[in-house]
């Protein structure tokens, strides 16, 4: 390689060097970048990596001397800080829609923001023993198709499928392609879902991204405009349990006291609050009645009550009536 060439390897290998393997307690000295460049057949001087530091520091990586013992040089700050890269591993980790592949191929990439001393940290991040992950590998993909379909406003079509009592998928709707209009993307009870306007049922209504198969773009212009303007997918997942529908309602919840953590965690600090005497308060708010809305009732115990309406306190009755024939 010719001369100049050379130099401009020689400041790569430099910067290459310094970015992965150095960071605040991790210094290197220009005698060791001297050594490692002439590993790599280039001959330099300290003077000349004196002078490649401060041209890297013009170019924008934040590289600093420390004086003290160990002593070197290092690069300071990175884009991602290392409790950042820390909190991204654990969500991909623990994000269930992530496969367990994908989930390593990511976090060896996160690993490649870090030094190779910091990255050794992020790989001691265990993953939860057993932890469920989705077996969908094309769901990855899926995200990224239903993000660009919503950027294009065009509709996409999918199959959609669950499971059978022999672990087998069957595919709703005899195998017949769904199009909806999709609108928003979010994630909740550990599953990633789609949300989106269904032109047969005239409606709002999420699906399970893990669950699609086949999903195309359509060139078809999205519909549902004027139900999504003032669409607040907060809102709508908020009155959600577990994602799963029901017909929706303003209930009365009457609550011990002890409990307004759980009901400001469930439904935010904007709720209105209402003491009823010393011991408990009521809310009002916004709920789909589902089974899944009633099995975090019951989680709650007699702790907390449905004051109204009166409609869903007979439907609570008569649930906890049905589940109790089941064990008699």
């Amino acid at each position: 390689m010719a001369r100049s060439g050379m130099q401009k390897m020689k400041i790569l290998l430099v910067m290459r060097e310094l970015l992965e393997k150095t960071d605040e307690f991790h210094p290197i000295t220009t005698t060791e970048l001297v050594s490692m460049l002439e590993r790599n057949g280039i001959a330099a001087e300290r003077k000349s990596v004196y002078h490649d530091i401060e041209i890297l520091k013009k170019f924008g990586i934040d590289i600093e001397n420390r004086r003290e013992q160990p002593s070197g040089y290092y690069v300071s700050s990175r884009d991602f800080e290392f409790p950042e890269l820390k909190l991204l591993v654990d969500a991909v980790q623990c994000a269930r829609f992530i496969t367990r592949k994908k989930s390593e191929e990511l976090i060896r990439k996160l690993e490649k923001l870090a030094s190779k001393e910091e990255a050794r940290q992020l790989q001691r991040q265990v993953f939860v023993l057993n932890r469920i992950k989705t077996k969908n590998e094309n769901i990855y993909y899926s995200v990224d198709q239903i993000h660009t379909a919503i950027a294009q406003n065009a509709k996409i079509r999918f199959q959609y499928y669950e499971w059978t009592i022999s672990k087998k998928i069957h595919l709703r709707k005899n195998g017949m392609f769904y199009e909806i209009s999709p609108w928003a993307l979010t994630w909740d009870d550990e599953n990633y879902y789609m949300v989106g306007y269904d032109p047969q049922g005239k409606m709002i209504k999420h699906y399970r991204v893990d669950k699609m198969l086949k999903l195309q773009i359509l060139r078809v212009p999205r519909e549902g405009r004027e139900l999504f303007s003032k669409f607040d997918i907060a809102s709508y997942t908020q009155k959600m349990f577990g994602m799963f529908g029901g017909t929706e309602e303003t209930v009365r919840l009457v609550c011990n006291n002890e409990l307004i953590g759980v009901m400001i965690d469930r439904f935010g600090k904007e709720i209105p609050i209402y003491p009823q005497g010393e011991n408990q308060f009521a809310i009002v708010v916004r709920v789909n009645v589902s089974q899944h809305f009633y099995g975090w009732l019951f989680a709650l115990g007699n702790g907390v009550r449905i004051e109204s309406p009166d409609r869903v306190v007979e439907q609570f009755k008569k649930h906890m009536w049905a589940i109790g024939q089941n064990y008699k």
